[in-house]
């Protein structure tokens, strides 16, 4: 990964980042990590993005910054991450990092349960059943 990285791919960044934080094939080094991660995420990577965004909103290796995790969740969920649909909707349920919007919250938990995420597909069924966003539909939560 070390030589693609080297020549700026994006995913090369993300998977050297993975092997620096779980000290796979290379020595544990959180601070390159996170320089790496910061790359990948720049340059658009998806899944860079999103992992970015679970540092910042829970403070794992930066400053928590609940408002800078949302601003990556969209950008990842943006590209159709079904993980990252599925985080933006927590935010948006919780109002953490932005204005709770429980319409919002179900809309991005349909985003990614349609992807085929379990935890999305949970959530939703959760809203259908106490009507938290959507109208209250005991059959479609079942």
């Amino acid at each position: 990964f070390t030589q693609a990285a080297e020549q700026g791919w994006a995913q090369a960044h993300y998977n050297l980042c993975m092997c620096y934080l779980t000290g796979n094939d290379t020595a544990h080094d959180e601070v390159k990590a996170e320089r790496l991660i910061r790359k990948a995420s720049k340059q658009g990577l998806g899944a860079a993005q999103f992992a970015l965004g679970i540092c910042f909103g829970s403070g794992a290796g930066v400053v928590q910054d609940e408002d800078e995790a949302v601003k990556l969740y969209q950008q990842a969920a943006g590209q159709g991450l079904p993980k990252a649909q599925h985080a933006l909707g927590g935010c948006y349920a919780l109002g953490r990092g932005c204005v709770k919007n429980k319409e919002q919250a179900a809309r991005l938990y349909k985003q990614a349960a349609d992807q085929g995420s379990a935890d999305a597909q949970l959530d939703l069924g959760t809203c259908y059943e106490y009507g938290t966003g959507v109208a209250t539909d005991h059959e479609t939560a079942a």
